[in-house]
């Protein structure tokens, strides 16, 4: 059965779902239609958003090999994977997705960040404030059934990034965090600094 999570909302991934060892993470989210400025004037440019996953060691991220994304697709343990890029966000259920194999994640990384950015947001003139329906989702991978969902309802108007929610190891146990935090990072890199 799922949970639906509010804003700061943790719950156990583990203690429910005995064996657990390969997640889904779902994040989807729509556009919301964008109207000309005039007949003459462009149609408005596809927001592309792309979902990432960091993953830090005491709350640091150690290197740019431990941002998995759309230009690193697979981290070098084998424990998170990306399953490839959306540039439109259209059509139904999730966007993007990011699988992570707990019993892989080496003993060091005690926390995996997931969040979204739009891509060359400032030169598109776009932010999360143009974006509906944003959530995230994690499936149990041996049976696809949803754990819980988060459903990101505030107005992140002027937002350019979006921290959506964080998997961590708790006393030997894997939980989530239903964050969603907003930033005016204009880029993964500027997101990913903020861990350094």
């Amino acid at each position: 059965m799922s949970v639906s999570l509010q804003k700061g909302q943790k719950v156990s991934l583990s203690k429910e779902n005995a064996g657990l060892s390969r997640v889904i993470v779902g994040l989807g989210w729509d556009e919301v239609e964008q109207k000309r400025k005039g007949f003459f004037a462009p149609k408005p440019q596809p927001i592309d958003c792309d979902a990432f996953a960091l993953l830090l060691t005491n709350g640091k991220l150690a290197g740019k090999e431990d941002i998995v994304y759309f230009g690193n697709l697979r981290h070098l343990s084998d424990a998170v994977q990306h399953m490839g890029d959306n540039l439109t966000g259209a059509g139904e259920g999730d966007d993007e997705q990011i699988v992570i194999e707990l019993n892989l994640v080496p003993p060091k990384y005690d926390r995996i960040i997931l969040a979204v950015n739009i891509y060359e947001a400032s030169q598109r003139k776009q932010h999360f404030g143009m974006i509906q329906n944003a959530f995230i989702r994690l499936v149990d991978a041996r049976n696809n059934n949803e754990m819980c969902i988060y459903n990101l309802t505030e107005n992140y108007s002027g937002q350019t990034a979006l921290l959506f929610g964080e998997v961590y190891r708790y006393q030997g146990e894997w939980k989530f965090n239903a964050v969603g935090q907003g930033t005016t990072d204009n880029s993964i890199g500027d997101f990913a600094r903020r861990y350094l």
